[in-house]
């Protein structure tokens, strides 16, 4: 697995980093939309704003959440169909590794 996409962060500011492990829960714990879910319409967000990391980072988390590849494709069908097709770009940068066989 990559390096965390804020591990920079991380070392600059850790009180800010703690501060959003501990919110973490809250945001995409279970809840009336399951964590895989969640997960999902974030890794839209992170390529509809051309943040490759991001999309890869929440894919291997939404896949471990019990997401399938058929999912993450369906989820930036949706993504490009509102946001353009730079969003499919950096999808696809974002996702090797994480999909490909």
């Amino acid at each position: 697995m990559s390096e965390h996409p804020l591990a920079a962060l991380q070392k600059l500011d850790p009180e800010l980093m703690a501060h959003l492990q501990e919110i973490d829960p809250l945001i995409f714990g279970d809840g009336a939309l399951p964590r895989k879910f969640k997960l999902l319409v974030a890794m839209a967000f992170d390529a509809a704003a051309g943040a490759e990391g991001g999309v890869r980072s929440l894919a291997n988390a939404a896949l471990a959440a019990g997401a399938t590849k058929e999912e993450i494709a369906e989820t930036l069908r949706v993504a490009y169909h509102l946001t353009g097709v730079g969003t499919l770009y950096t999808a696809s940068r974002g996702l090797r590794g994480v999909v490909e066989e």
